[in-house]
């Protein structure tokens, strides 16, 4: 007679592999939070305020990494959160730091940091403008701000409307056009 051998319960596995799978989920979603929260960010440009350097639909990455380390420069495209509605991020360029002095000349349609015009390619050659309502020229810019403009100067509401904005507001820098893919590209 043989002796009897032990029934295996298949319980067991099933249970453990259950338990695997939702830790695996678990850990995914986790590391998801994780990388959008402090590594980088997806945003859905809405608007036409930066064309034609990101266009109306356009797909963006943002990176949070550099900002850790450094404060927004002139000429960094960046997030940041919306002065006006809360848990809105918007996207424009930086143009000046804290402690520079930004003009603008109606007149000549220039942008002036420190009596300086700037060299601005990446508005083909729109003007900039005061806004109705907004800021009083010449405006110093706040220590630990910085003055964000939109590339399309005749369709943005930036800082010539709500001010400088804080450094501490500023979630990300902008760095690539993921889609379409056709206009796949570094931001510049």
């Amino acid at each position: 007679m043989e002796p009897e051998q032990p029934v295996e319960s298949a319980r067991p596995g099933i249970i453990r592999t259950f338990v695997n799978i939702v830790v695996m989920v678990a850990f995914i979603f986790g590391l998801s939070w994780l990388l959008r929260v402090y590594v980088f960010q997806a945003f859905e440009i809405p608007s036409a305020s930066m064309e034609t350097t990101i266009m109306t639909g356009d797909m963006v990455f943002a990176e949070k990494m550099s900002y850790y380390f450094r404060e927004p420069a002139p000429g960094d495209i960046v997030t940041f959160e919306d002065p006006e509605i809360p848990g809105r991020i918007l996207i424009k360029r930086c143009i000046a730091a804290g402690g520079s002095v930004v003009d603008i000349n109606d007149a000549d349609g220039l942008v002036y940091v420190d009596g300086v015009p700037l060299d601005e390619p990446y508005t083909n050659g729109k003007p900039s403008y005061t806004l109705p309502g907004g800021v009083t020229f010449p405006y110093t810019v706040p220590e630990d701000s910085i003055w964000v403009m939109g590339d399309n100067r005749t369709n943005s509401q930036d800082s010539r409307y709500f001010g400088a904005i804080p450094c501490d507001s500023v979630t990300g820098h902008g760095m690539v056009v993921y889609w379409p893919l056709d206009s796949i590209r570094l931001l510049e």
